[in-house]
């Protein structure tokens, strides 16, 4: 599924960027060499970066 139609940046690319250490949404445009532009898709890499907390919170417990 794209996240960032604009740049053509994926959900598994959102994913790898996380898992490489990104935390923000302007870290993982530039894993992906890419910038924001509608910055429509903000909010999506937001909620995957809310996703993968929460995953590593429960994964703790």
């Amino acid at each position: 599924m794209y996240v960032c139609n604009c740049n053509g940046i994926r959900e598994r690319d959102v994913r790898a960027a996380i898992a490489a250490g990104a935390t923000r949404p302007a870290q993982i445009f530039k894993a992906c060499d890419s910038r924001p532009q509608c910055a429509r898709c903000v909010c999506d890499m937001r909620e995957i970066l809310q996703e993968d907390r929460e995953a590593l919170r429960y994964a703790a417990e």
